[in-house]
């Protein structure tokens, strides 16, 4: 029987659907019953980019076995450089084209033709799209057309997830953090949860405070999450120059540290283990008073929305320390008062 798909009606369909659900699981599987049911596959696959291994894993399929092996993660990353290129990759016949891995799997699970597509988001490439067919089929340019569609339709849609997701983890950040800094007066241990915190939120592998010390003019580690004292300890070097650029006024990320041209101590973070560090400047008023430093076991992408809740956070920690130190002068201040009011007593 000819197939005489309805792909605008389709299209129309999911975009409603992606419309109406916020939940990321839903919103993949979704994807992935679309292509079937719509271009009458047999199975779909996505994959999406993994932040912290920054290859491609598989995060829902369907019409397929348990058993069924896909191409190893660094093989979807070269597919993905490819489809780049090309738009898309079209099998005919799965079981001999020289391309594909697993041949004999493709045969026992009853693969004939694949489709592939990439999965954009604002010109970067954050997945991949798979169609899978029991017969053998020359991809028409609607085929094509249909699951590129579909495929950014779907990245639209995962990407407004992850926004969404990352407002209520700020969110509940930035009340917890409100919390302690109302509930005590204690900068330290204000700044300890926040690196703490943080650390986990943004699931980084460390963050550090240090402040500047205006007589000695260098930084003093004040708090620190998840990395090793030796690390702290030297790292970073005030003559970084991600330093210097934080100490005034700028943000920097660095996406590979241990071969980034501007660290002082390479092998260290080779060591320790951190791949990209974002520093951001802590400021009291107007004047940058210290470092906040996020660092990373993978060279993973920052959006801008993460970058600047970061920069929020810097202040945040800026705030709690002008706070603590308003404190401190007003105590001073009412001892003063109350020793000088003593010592007026004697005139009467």
């Amino acid at each position: 029987m000819a197939r005489n798909p309805n792909y605008f009606e389709s299209i129309c369909s999911v975009s409603r659907a992606f419309g109406k659900t916020v939940k990321k699981k839903e919103l993949l599987n979704l994807i992935v019953d679309t292509a079937v049911t719509s271009m009458d596959g047999k199975a779909a696959s996505l994959f999406l980019a993994d932040e912290e291994t920054d290859l491609f894993v598989p995060v829902a399929q369907k019409g397929l076995s348990r058993n069924y092996h896909h191409a190893a993660p660094e093989k979807a990353r070269e597919t993905v450089e490819q489809l780049i290129k090309k738009g898309h990759l079209a099998i005919h016949d799965a079981l001999t084209d020289e391309r594909m891995e697993h041949r004999e799997a493709k045969k026992a699970e009853g693969i004939a033709s694949i489709l592939v597509v990439p999965v954009m988001v604002h010109g970067k490439a954050i997945g991949v799209l798979t169609l899978y067919t029991a017969d053998q089929r020359k991809f028409t340019k609607e085929d094509i057309a249909f699951l590129t569609a579909l495929a950014e339709q779907g990245g639209i849609a995962i990407e407004r997830a992850r926004l969404i997701e990352h407002i209520r983890r700020n969110a509940r950040l930035f009340h917890d953090l409100s919390v302690s800094i109302n509930a005590s007066l204690d900068f330290k241990q204000i700044i300890n949860t926040l690196t703490h915190d943080m650390a986990r939120s943004f699931n980084a592998k460390g963050v550090t405070v240090q402040l500047l010390d205006l007589d000695k003019k260098t930084l003093k580690l004040i708090a620190g999450s998840g990395l090793s004292e030796p690390f702290t300890s030297k790292c970073p070097s005030p003559e970084e120059k991600s330093v210097k650029q934080t100490l005034n006024g700028e943000t920097v990320y660095i996406l590979d540290a241990p071969r980034d041209k501007g660290i002082l101590n390479p092998d260290a973070y080779k060591k320790e283990g951190v791949a990209a560090v974002i520093s951001a400047p802590i400021k009291s008023g107007n004047a940058v008073i210290g470092v906040l430093r996020m660092y990373f076991g993978t060279r993973r992408h920052l959006y801008d929305d993460e970058i600047l809740m970061i920069n929020a956070f810097a202040h945040q920690a800026g705030l709690s320390i002008h706070n603590a130190a308003c404190y401190v002068s007003l105590e001073k201040d009412l001892k003063d008062y109350k020793e000088d009011m003593w010592s007026h007593r004697s005139w009467f």
